[in-house]
């Protein structure tokens, strides 16, 4: 057994989030793991950029209420404590919900070369930030 200790909080870089993102990297797999994990904190409206995991990712709710869309115009609300699965190679989006706080543990594999495996593309548009909520219940 070992205990890793954590590293500083940092910033998300701005040509992948739109608005005020912090992360702590939790876990970032070291072989034979492939295993990443980053706490993530968004400031309310803030989001991360369009993008896919060649593995899937999966979002635990900490706090707030986290907004998850997909390309085909679904924007999903989930609550503290709720697990979202996307599956490998799904375009989408996750941020904080337009008047509070988010906070969710992303995990995701890193693929077998090293690299994280994530894709990232284009800015999330307001347009496409702002449909009706779906929750999950």
């Amino acid at each position: 057994m070992e205990f890793a200790l954590p590293g500083a909080t940092g910033e998300a870089p701005a040509e992948r989030f739109t608005g005020e993102v912090w992360w702590d990297a939790v876990h970032s797999g070291g072989e034979p793991s492939r295993m990443r994990a980053n706490l993530v904190r968004f400031a309310p409206g803030a989001r991360t950029h369009w993008h896919s995991h060649a593995l899937g990712q999966s979002l635990h709710v900490v706090s707030g209420v986290a907004l998850i869309g997909t390309r085909d115009g679904v924007v999903f609300a989930a609550w503290p404590g709720e697990l979202v699965v996307c599956p490998p190679g799904e375009e989408h989006w996750h941020g904080a919900a337009p008047d509070r706080f988010m906070e969710h543990l992303a995990m995701w594999e890193g693929t077998e070369d090293g690299s994280p495996g994530t894709t990232w593309l284009e800015p999330v548009t307001d347009e496409q930030y702002a449909p009706a909520r779906t929750t999950s219940a």
